[in-house]
C-alpha cells in the first residue's frame, strides 16, 4: 500500500513509520504545520507542532529512508479546532481539542489530501488496535479497539473518526507493551527522538495557561456566581473560565452554610452566570449526547444495549445501557442522539465533552455531551 505516514516530531510516530515501512509499504512522511506563528517554538515538553517538532520529523525521514514533506495545515487548524474551542467554552460547554483535531485535521484534511494524492491509508503514531473480523456475510469488518498498553490507549479521542475513515487507517503502535518499549525500539532503529519528552496539555496553548488564552481571544464578561437558588455568591470576568466540577478559584464571597466547599455545577451562558453548589449536586446518571458517530453496525439502533461508557481520556469507563435513535433534539445538538444510563453515578460532566461507548475493548461510536442529569431510573 502507499501509506502515508504523520510525522509529529515525536517518538511515537517516528516508530509507527518506521513499522509501516518494515510491514513493505510505500511510506511518505509528512509533518503537519499547524500554527499560525512561524516563530513558535516548542516551551518545554508542552504544545506540538512546532518549529523544533518539524525538525525533528525530517530527522526521522531520513533515517528511515523516506521522502519528507511539510503541509501547512494551519489555516484548517484555526478555523475548526481553535474556533471550535474558543465557540464552545463560550457557549458554556467544555470542548476536547484533541478529538476535534483527529476528527477535522488527522483524519480529515490530512487523509482527504493523501487520497486525492493516490495514498491508500494514513499512518499515525496513536496508540489504538485495529481488527477485521468476519462480518456474517462473507466479509470483514474493522473494529476499533483499545491499545495493548492501557497507560497510553488513546481510543477514546479516535472514537469520532468514522467508519469510513476507520477503513484507511493504519495505527501501528496498537500492540505495543509500553511507551518505554517504544522508546527502545527508537533508540534501537537509531532515532534521535527516542528519549523526547512527549508533549501535553493543549498544543495551541503551549504554555498551559488556558484561562489567559480564552481571557485573550474572547475578552473580559462580568458577571455572577451564584447558588442554584440564584442567590450572588461573588463576581467573575468570564463565564468561560469555569468548568463543572471547579473548586478552586470561584471568588465567593459568602460561605456555605454548612461551610462545606462548593463547586461549581452549571455554566449559564445565556445569563453569563455560574452556578456552584455542593459536591452531591455533581453527581448524574443519566447522559444525553448528540452528533453521535457510530462505528458499530451490528449493533443496532434504537435498542437499548450493555455497555461501558467513558468520558474523559484517562478516565474509568463504568457500565451502562447505552441507545442510539436518529433525529435532530430541541437542545441545540444535531444527528443521531444517545443516551446512556449509568449504573454508577459519574460526577462533573459538562456539556461539550465526548462520551464513547464500549464492548468490552471495542469503540463502538461517540457522541458529544449535551446534557447530564441526577436521579433517573436505569431503563428495565
Amino acid at each position: 500500500m502507499r501509506v502515508l505516514a504523520a510525522l509529529s516530531g515525536g517518538v511515537d510516530s517516528a516508530v509507527a513509520a518506521a513499522r509501516a515501512v518494515e510491514a513493505g509499504h510505500e511510506v511518505v512522511g509528512v509533518h503537519m504545520a499547524l500554527s499560525r506563528s512561524r516563530a513558535q517554538h516548542r516551551n518545554g515538553s508542552r504544545g506540538c507542532c512546532s518549529i523544533e517538532d518539524a525538525g525533528d520529523a525530517r530527522r526521522a525521514a531520513d533515517v528511515l529512508g523516506i521522502p519528507y514533506y511539510v503541509w501547512d495545515l494551519s489555516e484548517e487548524f484555526e478555523d475548526t479546532v481553535v474556533a471550535d474551542f474558543l465557540a464552545e467554552y463560550a457557549a458554556g460547554r467544555t470542548p476536547n481539542p484533541c478529538v476535534r483535531c483527529n476528527e477535522h485535521i488527522k483524519f480529515s484534511a490530512l487523509l482527504d489530501r493523501g487520497v486525492a494524492l493516490g495514498f491508500d491509508a494514513v499512518a499515525t503514531g496513536h496508540y489504538a488496535r485495529i481488527t477485521e473480523v468476519p462480518d456474517g456475510a462473507g466479509g470483514t469488518r474493522r473494529e476499533l479497539h483499545r491499545a495493548v498498553d492501557p497507560a497510553k490507549d488513546q481510543s477514546y479521542v479516535l472514537a469520532v473518526m468514522g467508519a469510513e475513515r476507520l477503513a484507511r487507517a493504519l495505527f501501528p503502535l496498537g500492540d505495543a507493551p509500553s511507551k518505554d518499549a517504544v522508546r527502545a525500539e527508537a533508540a534501537a532503529r537509531g532515532l534521535s527522538v527516542s528519549a523526547k519528552p512527549d508533549s501535553y496539555d493543549i498544543c495551541f496553548v503551549a504554555d498551559g495557561d488556558t484561562h489567559g488564552f480564552l481571557r485573550e481571544r474572547l475578552g473580559a464578561r462580568p458577571g455572577e456566581v451564584v447558588d442554584a437558588d440564584g442567590r450572588v455568591l461573588g463576581e467573575h470576568d468570564g463565564a468561560y473560565a469555569y468548568t463543572v466540577g471547579q473548586r478552586k478559584g470561584l471568588g465567593l464571597t459568602r460561605p456555605a452554610p454548612d461551610g462545606r466547599p462548593r463547586y461549581v455545577l452549571e455554566v449559564r451562558p445565556q445569563s453569563n452566570q455560574v452556578v456552584v453548589g455542593p459536591a452531591e449536586l455533581l453527581s448524574v446518571d443519566e447522559i444525553g449526547g448528540a452528533q453521535t458517530v457510530w462505528l458499530a453496525d451490528d449493533v443496532p439502533a434504537g435498542e437499548w444495549t450493555a455497555t461501558e461508557v467513558q468520558v474523559r481520556a484517562h478516565g474509568d469507563p463504568v457500565p451502562a445501557q447505552v441507545r442510539r435513535r436518529p433525529g435532530v433534539p430541541d437542545d441545540g445538538g444535531a444527528g443521531d442522539l444517545l443516551e446512556a444510563w449509568l449504573a454508577t453515578p459519574l460526577r462533573g460532566i459538562a456539556p461539550g465533552q465526548s462520551l464513547v461507548v464500549y464492548a468490552g475493548s471495542r469503540v463502538l461510536g461517540q457522541s458529544t455531551i449535551t446534557r447530564a442529569r441526577r436521579g433517573a431510573p436505569l431503563p428495565a
